[in-house]
């Protein structure tokens, strides 16, 4: 069994847990997945010992536990991978660290109005301003880092990275809501959904039973 422990929220909901899982097994990393239901009676308890403010996912790599999604992913990076979680070329590496940092502290309305459910399909949902600036933000990167610096591969940065991670949540988002975007972000979509890994989330997601309420459409 792996030492490496990755605890995660629910599979049909939890958009960051999905992030590391997803980059752990899509590069071969070995690990140990522990569930906690989020939004139940004892999730808090059951987070407490992790020193994550109750937040998932965590790692655990012995007696060290690293939190928040890109600092995983970044600590599997330097520690498992020889840094192949970024890519080799400085100005793509540099890109890609910037094009993952604005997932992360952006793009608040698709995230609050296209919640994460792998179970259901919104076709002709209404888009709202605000998602669809999101939207094309989010077309503009992957269309325009595609054709930069992805002749090495199918992902945006030619080979597999950090930042494909970091946006495989807002492909499950865009595709359940009925989204349509140009040749090139559908073709990295279908890049992105037809992964092994992609694949075997989405179906653990769909057999999961419990149901939050907040991120129901």
């Amino acid at each position: 069994m792996s030492k490496l422990i990755l605890i995660i929220g629910n599979k049909n909901y939890s958009s960051w847990s999905l992030r590391p899982w997803i980059f752990m097994r899509q590069l071969g990393i070995e690990f140990t997945e522990k569930r906690i239901p989020l939004f139940t009676d004892t999730m808090e308890e059951d987070l407490a010992p992790y020193g994550s403010n109750t937040k998932v996912p965590v790692l655990l790599d012995d007696d060290l536990i690293v939190w928040d999604t890109l600092s995983i992913m970044e600590y599997v990076s330097e520690k498992y991978l020889n840094n192949i979680g970024w890519p080799i070329d400085a100005n793509a590496r540099a890109v890609a660290r910037s094009v993952s940092a604005e997932m992360h502290s952006s793009f608040f309305d698709l995230r609050n109005e296209l919640p994460m459910n792998c179970r259901k399909e919104f076709p002709g949902f209404n888009i709202s301003a605000g998602v669809q600036t999101d939207i094309d933000r989010i077309a503009e990167l992957w269309r325009k880092y595609r054709l930069e610096y992805g002749d090495g591969g199918d992902w945006l940065f030619g080979n597999y990275s950090i930042a494909d991670a970091m946006y495989a949540p807002v492909v499950l988002r865009l595709k359940g809501y009925g989204v349509t975007l140009g040749d090139i972000e559908e073709s990295y979509m279908q890049t992105v959904l037809s992964q092994s890994a992609m694949q075997e989330w989405i179906e653990a997601g769909k057999q999961e039973k419990e149901v939050i309420e907040m991120d129901e459409v």
